[in-house]
């Protein structure tokens, strides 16, 4: 395969796939794919005719099973080797987690350590009932560095993540649901077409809007972590959705008991 392929990124009117493609391998990430999906989320979050992003693996059975087992004799052999590595990987959870737009993650067979790493700093997570998730990275002898760890405890908690990590266990998609990993569960069969409905709906919505949602979400988030209070600006953008021509359009349709037409402005 075309190393150039290794992540693919599809683009279809106002959403966007991209794809972990290396199934030969279940999707394993390596050195390349992680710095391809940094730059793949850099440049979809430039672009303001997305309105959501469906990230994913190739094929049925993996979003992906962790990292390359090979490269840690050649790429993370030492504490500097791996540190220059780990760059990539901060590159591409910061890629993720700072884009604009709302991001859905399709989860079918393995979701494990890396893959699962990259899943947690998304909006969205639906998986199929058959999926597995885990971050054995403990039975390897290896270390979740800060910024890795960061999203998973954000997600679910200081105690569930050490949990995970601590035993190092892979388990199925119930048990990571009642974690708080999981937005929804679906059969297999039923995955595909709740990932439609998911990202149909977010679409129907102002791009605007869901985009505001999200910088807002990740702003108390940040706050509250931090200690830090909202600045005037900041409360002041809460209300720039009503100068917006959006807005004009969705109470109008409202109204008039029409659907929106939103054009993103």
């Amino acid at each position: 395969m075309d190393g150039n392929d290794l992540v693919r990124v599809d683009i279809e009117g106002h959403v966007a796939k991209v794809v972990l493609n290396r199934p030969e391998k279940l999707n394993a990430l390596n050195k390349q794919m992680w710095s391809m999906v940094g730059d793949s989320f850099t440049e979809l979050n430039k672009m303001d005719n997305i309105r959501c992003i469906i990230f994913r693996g190739e094929g049925e059975k993996a979003v992906g099973p962790g990292a390359d087992i090979k490269e840690f004799e050649t790429e993370r052999c030492n504490s500097e080797t791996a540190a220059e590595y780990g760059q990539l990987m901060h590159k591409a959870v910061l890629a993720i987690a700072s884009c604009k737009h709302p991001i859905v993650v399709r989860i079918r067979g393995l979701c494990i350590g890396g893959a699962l790493e990259l899943a947690a700093v998304c909006d969205l997570r639906i998986a199929s009932s058959d999926s597995r998730f885990g971050i054995p990275v403990s039975r390897l002898g290896l270390v979740m560095s800060h910024f890795e760890m960061a999203g998973l405890i954000e997600l679910v908690g200081k105690s569930t993540a050490l949990e995970i990590l601590f035993e190092g266990r892979v388990f199925g998609a119930e048990e990571a649901m009642d974690k708080g990993l999981l937005t929804k569960i679906v059969d297999p069969e039923e995955l595909d077409e709740e990932v439609r409905k998911v990202v149909k709906n977010i679409c129907a919505g102002a791009p605007l809007v869901n985009r505001w949602h999200k910088k807002f979400a990740n702003r108390i988030v940040e706050g509250l972590k931090q200690g830090k209070t909202l600045t005037e600006e900041e409360i002041k953008e809460g209300f720039d959705c009503f100068d917006t021509s959006d807005f004009k359009e969705g109470y109008k349709a409202f109204i008039e008991k029409r659907e929106p037409s939103f054009s993103g402005n």
